[in-house]
């Protein structure tokens, strides 16, 4: 009896001695949960892929990107900005540069570019885009582009016919697309668009036969591609507006 005692006792000290091995104080934190955004692309239509965040058991944040087709030798600075992409913003957090022979970076923080601490959470509701560059010397180029956090895509969205009107051979649609955030995503996209022409356009009240003011400012359409992208979280009066909301506006849309 007093053996058996004995051995139950070494067993129970091995088991204790085991759970200690996951303490997140330890040395090697394991991970914890994880989250991926698509990365779409923008110069290269061959050049795509994924941000993924994963959490760590002593607080950080992995940051690991993989991309498909990058160039042999390239070497690809990566930052997650402030704001949407549709909006544009300056840089929050540095990220590790892309090997293109591998398509993969990786980066592991608790705070951003300022200092200011960064958490799991709080990067899957950040106001934040991601932009992988072409090369140091060439940030102006962008090879693959990506909402993220709050700013994710919902995947409900809605389209709306844009008919032509007084320029013959023009006509599209206007997309509109839910975010995590509760905040719309407006794309409009056109054919026949002249090369390099500008095209203002709005979200007017009313209906097209009784016409009204502009309640909502879009931005322009682009003549080469006739796509406009536009982040749309209040009227031009300051009104917050969601994406429930604009599905039930009394509005038209122009395009100039």
């Amino acid at each position: 009896m007093k053996k058996a005692l004995a051995l139950m006792t070494l067993v129970g000290l091995f088991i204790a001695c085991e759970n200690d091995s996951s303490d997140p104080t330890d040395d090697n934190p394991v991970t914890l949960r994880s989250k991926s955004y698509a990365l779409q692309s923008v110069a290269n239509p061959q050049i795509d892929g994924t941000a993924t965040f994963t959490e760590n058991s002593d607080g950080s944040v992995t940051i690991d990107l993989d991309l498909r087709n990058t160039p042999p030798g390239g070497q690809h600075p990566a930052h997650i900005h402030f704001n949407t992409a549709a909006e544009g913003g300056d840089v929050a957090l540095t990220l590790g540069t892309v090997d293109g022979d591998t398509g993969e970076s990786s980066l592991t923080t608790t705070q951003l570019n300022d200092g200011t601490a960064i958490t799991y959470d709080a990067l899957l509701a950040f106001d934040g885009y991601i932009n992988v560059h072409l090369s140091s010397a060439e940030l102006s180029t962008l090879v693959a582009q990506g909402d993220i956090g709050g700013n994710e895509l919902t995947g409900q969205s809605i389209s709306y016919d844009l008919d032509e009107r007084d320029v013959p051979g023009i006509s599209g649609f206007a997309h509109f697309r839910e975010r995590e955030n509760g905040t719309t995503l407006v794309t409009v996209e056109l054919t026949g668009t002249p090369a390099e022409g500008s095209h203002p356009a709005h979200i007017h009240e009313n209906d097209l036969v009784t016409t009204g003011p502009v309640t909502v400012g879009l931005n322009p359409v682009n003549g080469d591609t006739g796509i406009s992208n536009t982040q749309v979280e209040e009227l031009v009066n300051g009104t917050a507006v969601s994406y429930d909301d604009l599905l039930t506006i009394d509005a038209y849309i122009n395009i100039h």
